[in-house]
């Protein structure tokens, strides 16, 4: 209780530490990761207040008010849905006992620190995250790239009249053949599932 009192004080309670990936059974967050779907866990934070799990789909944050506090609130941002941004590593100066990667999470801003010793394995999730965000951007300019292709054609369509065709049968097609482009171009260009990157620059 005192070592607690004595982190939360000093401000250590919130350092984390890399956990290596044969002890991602004995964190919390491995509780919460969706296994049923094919989730697993890539790099994992751990410090006396927080937990920051990254997945191949998502970052699973279990935010603790302090060290010494048992309360947690678990929050999920899959990436697809909060884009990365602003991602930004600070080394440890010389009496620093800590580095700091820093990013927003959609909306959300977050700094984690971790201890310097391990600046190596935080400069591959620096490179990850970035990584992620460009291709989460990238897909975003493409889809709407199809959106605005399919408003175009829309229009050209509108423009001509189909000889022996209905206006019900005309708009029926129309209605149809925009859905499955719409659902074809969401699918594509929404990608969950971020495996490829993390095994290339986390595993690597």
């Amino acid at each position: 209780m005192f070592k607690k009192l004595a982190a939360e004080a000093l401000g250590l309670g919130d350092i984390g530490k890399i956990i290596p990936a044969q002890d991602y059974d004995k964190v919390d967050s491995d509780d919460y990761i969706l296994s049923e779907d094919n989730e697993k866990i890539f790099f994992l934070i751990k410090s006396r207040r927080d937990e920051y799990c990254f997945t191949n789909r998502a970052l699973i944050h279990i935010d603790g008010a302090s060290a010494i506090d048992r309360k947690r609130i678990l929050r999920r941002y899959e990436y697809y849905q909060f884009p990365f941004s602003n991602v930004t590593l600070q080394t440890a100066g010389t009496i620093d006992l800590d580095a700091e990667i820093s990013f927003n999470i959609g909306a959300v801003p977050l700094i984690i620190s971790v201890a310097k010793g391990q600046i190596d394995q935080l400069k591959d999730l620096y490179k990850a995250l970035l990584a992620i965000q460009q291709e989460v951007h990238h897909n975003h300019s493409l889809l709407n790239f199809s959106n605005d292709s399919i408003q175009k054609a829309i229009g050209s369509v509108a423009s001509g009249k189909q000889e022996n065709v209905s206006k019900s049968q005309e708009l029926r097609a129309i209605n149809e053949y925009i859905f499955a482009w719409n659902t074809n171009s969401f699918d594509k260009y929404n990608q969950k599932d971020f495996s490829r990157i993390f095994e290339k620059y986390i595993n690597n």
